[in-house]
C-alpha cells in the first residue's frame, strides 16, 4: 500500500469485509494539491446512482491506456445480488467499446471515506488491468491514497492460475 501525495488515492468497498477494511484504513491519505480529473469524473457521476436501499453512493472513473476515460455508478436491485458496482459498470462500458486496457481508475463514495473495489470488482479489474495499475481512493476534500491493483488484489485468479490447477489434477 502506498500513499502519493499529489495524485494518490485509497479505494474501499461499500461490500468489503471487516478484516479488509482494517487493513486499508491502517495507511492515512496524503493530501494533495487538487483532485485529479479522474477523481472529479467519479464524483460527477455519483447523482446517477441508483441506490434506495443502502444510499451508499459509489462512482467510479477508468482510464483507458489511450487515455479514454469511462465512468459508472453502483445501481441497487431489491435483491441485491442483481446489484451493480460502479467500476464494473466502467469496465463494462468500455469493454463493450472494444478496450482491453487499463492505467487507472479512481473511485469515490457520497461519504468520501476511501472506498475501495470489493473483492469481485478486484477480479474483474485483474482480467483486464496490470497489477501495477493505479486505484485512486477518494479520502474527501483533496485527499487521495493510491493503491497498485496487486496490493488489493495480491493472488488474483487467472488464466495462468486456472491453467495451472488444470496441469496438476493431470
Amino acid at each position: 500500500m502506498v500513499a502519493h501525495s499529489q495524485y494518490g488515492r485509497r479505494t474501499l468497498c461499500a461490500y468489503s469485509s471487516t478484516a479488509t477494511a482494517y487493513t486499508l484504513e491502517r495507511t492515512r491519505p496524503t493530501p494533495s494539491h487538487m483532485p485529479e480529473p479522474l477523481v472529479t469524473q467519479a464524483r460527477d457521476v455519483l447523482e446517477h446512482a441508483h441506490v434506495p436501499y443502502s444510499e451508499y453512493r459509489v462512482g467510479a472513473a477508468l482510464r483507458t491506456a489511450d487515455g479514454e476515460v469511462f465512468v459508472g455508478c453502483n445501481i441497487e436491485n431489491a435483491n441485491y445480488s442483481n446489484s451493480l458496482h460502479a467500476e464494473e459498470v466502467a469496465i463494462a462500458e468500455a469493454v463493450k467499446q472494444g478496450h482491453r486496457e487499463f492505467d487507472r481508475l479512481a473511485v469515490t463514495s457520497g461519504a468520501r471515506d476511501g472506498v475501495t473495489p470489493c473483492g469481485m470488482c478486484r477480479q474483474t479489474l485483474a482480467e483486464f488491468c496490470d497489477p501495477e495499475m493505479v486505484v485512486v481512493c477518494d479520502e474527501g476534500g483533496e485527499e487521495t491514497t493510491e493503491y497498485t491493483l496487486s496490493e488489493l488484489l495480491p493472488n488474483t485468479i487467472s488464466f495462468d492460475t486456472l491453467e495451472a490447477a488444470k496441469r496438476d489434477e493431470e
